[in-house]
């Protein structure tokens, strides 16, 4: 009898699981807790060919097509005290013409690098007010987005101009 009770909670948890991915497109097991998903769901579904791991504590749909943000969304939920920055957030605001090949984050300093990524990261270690100035969120398919807005961001470039160069720096501002 408890046997059959468990069943039934488990395809409950695990539509759960099933429709949160729908809504946001990727999910960290952590947001689930609460709502009673544990690793176990995750596993069954992984098995069953429903959902893949996209990297440590990271789940989509399997055969989903996040978009054009796929990479920032991903980023975003595998540093979630991250912020896009830099040339990533340049292209966000459309204001390059540079294709970044890696996600720009701004951490913390005390933060640590993510030992285990499915896209390429950038970091840059940032602390108090040039790490909360100019903050921006921005929801998109059901996942949030932190990002620096637009003039923090120009700004950023030429404070960074070393590593991203001049010319960049210099195009971000024209536009």
């Amino acid at each position: 009898m408890t046997r059959k009770g468990n069943k039934g909670q488990r395809a409950t948890a695990e539509e759960k699981l099933l429709s949160r991915l729908k809504e946001t497109g990727m999910v960290r097991p952590r947001d689930l807790v609460s709502d009673g998903v544990s690793g176990v769901h995750f596993q069954r579904l992984m098995r069953k060919g429903l959902i893949v791991r996209l990297s440590r504590g990271v789940y989509a749909l399997a055969g989903a097509d996040l978009g054009e943000y796929e990479g920032l969304i991903e980023a975003c939920k595998a540093i979630p005290l991250g912020v896009v920055c830099l040339l990533s957030a340049l292209r966000f605001h459309g204001l390059t013409t540079q294709a970044p090949f890696e996600v720009w984050m701004a951490v913390p300093r005390s933060s640590w690098a993510p030992v285990e990524k499915s896209v390429p990261i950038r970091l840059a270690w940032f602390s108090g007010a040039a790490l909360t100035a100019g903050l921006e969120e921005h929801e998109i398919d059901g996942a949030t987005i932190r990002v620096y807005g637009v003039a923090k961001t120009v700004a950023d470039c030429f404070k960074f101009r070393g590593k991203i160069g001049l010319d960049v720096a210099l195009e971000a501002l024209r536009e």
